[in-house]
């Protein structure tokens, strides 16, 4: 699948400073964190601007040109339950180093998120949940299924899905873990895309503590052949294992200086 997808999660509402930023519309808390993590090594940007219900639209397009402008037209993903604001982001969108990402589709209400994708030609990044999230790896894998027939019929490119198993909180669901991660290699074996939002998996946990679970599960969850992930790059620890990772599976050529690159 070659060299893995850093998607660098610090540009989201969930983030005071940021929402405030999204909704004043100023550019420099996004620049500033836009900034900090492609020098720590995000190759694509994560944009989640919240339900956002009154200017939705407007918020995403000045994100994206602000960004883009910025940036060398850096890849981005796009994140709100406000489906006309990405269609809105997508609408200003430049495509000079990739697709857009819509971030993202289920096998359930948000099942149309994938129509948009189909529509715009865009990545869609699928959640491998329903109503709820899955009991096991076999209502994992049959979202799946009934995801990607569902973006087959609608002409996408296989490549242009990602599959989401969900990472979950490892504090409260230590059991399920291990099934999540066969998971992955379920997807690898398939031929197929995955990605997720790793900080999920040591939600809760002390924050001397986070770093080393994530990167703990990062390295799992490539090993089982995950090719990208929602993530904090400013983790320096959790940046040196995908580095790591990548030279000891091949995607990248060993150098003494492989963690500067």
């Amino acid at each position: 699948m070659g060299k893995f997808i850093v998607i660098g999660e610090r540009l989201s509402a969930t983030a005071s400073s940021v929402n405030r930023a999204f909704a004043e519309m100023d550019p420099e808390p996004i620049l500033e964190r836009a900034s900090a993590q492609l020098k720590a090594g995000a190759v694509c940007l994560d944009v989640n601007i919240g339900p956002a219900e009154d200017n939705g639209p407007e918020i995403m397009k000045w994100v994206v040109r602000l960004l883009q402008d910025n940036f060398d037209n850096v890849p981005l993903s796009l994140d709100t339950s406000n489906k006309a604001a990405i269609e809105a982001g997508i609408s200003v969108y430049n495509r000079s180093r990739g697709k857009p990402i819509v971030n993202s589709a289920d096998a359930a209400g948000r099942l149309d998120y994938m129509d948009l994708a189909a529509a715009n030609d865009a990545i869609c990044i699928a959640l491998c949940n329903g109503d709820g999230i899955a009991r096991d790896n076999d209502e994992r894998m049959g979202y799946c299924q009934t995801l990607l027939e569902h973006g087959l019929e609608l002409g996408m490119s296989e490549d242009d899905i990602w599959f989401d198993p969900m990472f979950l909180v490892i504090k409260g669901m230590q059991d399920k873990v291990k099934e999540m991660l066969e998971c992955i290699h379920m997807f690898s074996e398939m031929g197929l895309h995955s990605t997720g939002g790793l900080s999920n998996s040591s939600n809760g946990m002390p924050k001397a503590i986070r770093p080393v679970m994530d990167s703990s599960m990062i390295a799992m969850a490539m090993m089982q052949g995950l090719t990208s992930a929602i993530v904090n790059p400013n983790n320096t620890r959790l940046m040196e294992t995908i580095k790591s990772c990548d030279i000891i599976l091949g995607n990248t050529l060993y150098a003494d200086s492989y963690l500067e690159l």
